[in-house]
């Protein structure tokens, strides 16, 4: 039954209305994702951030009949709360309620959505919330997420992708609710809109909903974008000067791969076994912090994985046109730091050169299998990624992946690598402190030797010696720095 809804789902695409995403069940619990496909790719020049406010205003404050404060209050018995996120091309608003508050928690989420209050201090206090967030949290105490985030702005600079989901902090100064007003007119309309339900609901209930939010404009149907970054014809590493401990490394480069392209079931297997995300199994992590005790983990990904360091499960909803290949290497030691990114290319290098030895490539297949089942293991991710599976016109998402998994060949996989993957042509953004001494080091191609604390096997030595020689294959003009107070700015 899922199936069939995904594709007319997906075949209503052509006509610009909204479209209906239903998994019923005899759960007490309804769970609401309501989808529209626009976000910050969408965002006008000069006013980076517009979409993840107009969200904010949505999710966060109050209607035309009630204040943010009596939503709450009104919340507060039933147990629920109304969550937003915005991504490049996906804007969405998700709550959860036990049937029994079905109606009372519905009128009043339809009215958050159909009927905003645009009160100034509900503008005032989301716009501050969003400015600090990259102000305080990401520029301030998140040195991981920043790295990956600028890898994202670098990669697609000059393009629609190239500027954070939350904005720049200059525009969301100068931003007013009359912008807010104006994206929620011209983007939230009926074709840009996915309505997702699951749960124990009346079988009337979608239809009705459906009819509830005709309220919205019906918007004209968009041809997609062509959202391509800019071409990278060589290496070039950005360091960003923070004053911290460590250095966080990331990166990548665009990659022509997204889920139902023919290589995506190939790659996955390639990333997991490279380095699955929280995964003590994957080759980045034994290398490099098991074999040399040289950080927390390290992990690779072929779609975009936010929040990283919170979450163990990517989240559903962040479908996109366009993905990169990226590592990610977890804070090391700044002695260690020229050697770690030299590691991690090296075993890049070296899965391209060799492929995934057959046994590991047998067991990534099976764990993949089974992971992609977890991935679905609630509703509300469930309802998720069905969603995403009808954005792009795929069947479910576990059943998608193990056809496609069973039919993989080692050789499939090894052809899909060399295809897309690459040690050159890359962005590569380090976050740390004193940031002049490493330029030199990465600029001059510096050896950079390791020392251990506790003996080490003779291949790791030898290895080493290898490592420590690898060129990354930049010169002086291609390593620029910039002080964190400027990223995002």
């Amino acid at each position: 039954m899922l199936r069939i809804i995904l594709l007319l789902a997906s075949f209503s695409l052509v006509y610009g209305q909204a479209k209906l995403v239903t998994l019923p069940s005899k759960s007490p619990i309804v769970t609401f994702r309501i989808v529209f496909k626009t976000g910050a790719a969408a965002d006008p020049a000069g006013k980076e951030g517009v979409a993840t406010l107009t969200a904010s205003m949505l999710s966060s404050s109050g209607t035309k009949a009630m204040t943010y404060k009596q939503i709450l209050d009104a919340f507060y018995p039933m147990a629920v709360h109304v969550d937003d996120n915005t991504d490049k091309e996906m804007l969405t608003i998700s709550a959860s309620t036990h049937v029994d508050n079905l109606d009372a928690f519905y009128k009043i989420f339809r009215s958050m959505l159909l009927e905003p209050g645009w009160r100034a201090e509900d503008f005032e206090r989301n716009r501050d919330d969003q400015i600090n967030y990259l102000t305080t949290t990401l520029r301030g105490s998140n040195d991981e997420e920043l790295g990956k985030e600028v890898l994202y702005n670098e990669i697609y600079s000059g393009r629609p992708y190239g500027h954070n989901n939350a904005g720049a902090v200059s525009a969301l100064k100068a931003m007013t609710i009359a912008d807010v007003q104006a994206f929620y007119a011209k983007h939230l309309t009926q074709s840009n809109l996915i309505i997702g339900i699951a749960g124990g609901y009346p079988s009337d209930f979608p239809a009705r909903m459906k009819k509830d939010f005709e309220k919205l404009p019906k918007g004209k149907v968009v041809k997609e974008k062509a959202l391509q970054p800019t071409s990278i014809t060589a290496t070039e590493i950005k360091l960003v000067e923070k004053k911290t401990r460590s250095v966080a490394m990331s990166f990548g480069y665009p990659i022509d791969v997204k889920r139902g392209s023919p290589d995506f079931a190939a790659l996955l297997v390639a990333q997991c076994y490279l380095g699955q995300h929280r995964s003590s199994a994957g080759r980045l992590f034994v290398r490099m912090r098991g074999a040399r005790g040289l950080n927390y983990g390290d992990y690779a990904y072929i779609e975009y994985f936010p929040q990283g360091m919170y979450r163990f499960e990517p989240a559903p909803n962040l479908a996109r046109q366009q993905q990169i290949f990226q590592i990610w290497i977890r804070p090391v030691e700044p002695p260690n730091a020229h050697f770690a990114l030299r590691l991690a290319i090296f075993e890049l290098n070296k899965l391209i050169a060799e492929g995934i030895p057959e046994e590991d490539f047998a067991q990534t297949k099976s764990f993949l299998v089974k992971y992609a089942s977890m991935l679905l293991k609630t509703k509300s991710a469930e309802l998720g990624y069905a969603i995403d599976s009808a954005v792009y016109g795929i069947p479910r998402y576990d059943e998608y992946l193990k056809n496609s998994l069973a039919k993989l060949t080692r050789d499939d996989v090894t052809t899909a690598v060399r295809k897309h993957l690459r040690t050159n042509r890359m962005r590569i953004v380090i976050v740390g402190q004193d940031t002049q001494k490493l330029r030199h080091q990465l600029a001059t191609e510096a050896p950079s030797p390791i020392t251990y604390n506790s003996p080490k096997p003779q291949d790791i030595l030898d290895e080493d010696k290898l490592v420590e020689s690898w060129r990354v294959g930049v010169t002086a003009d291609q390593v620029t720095v910039v002080p964190v107070d400027k990223v995002f700015e």
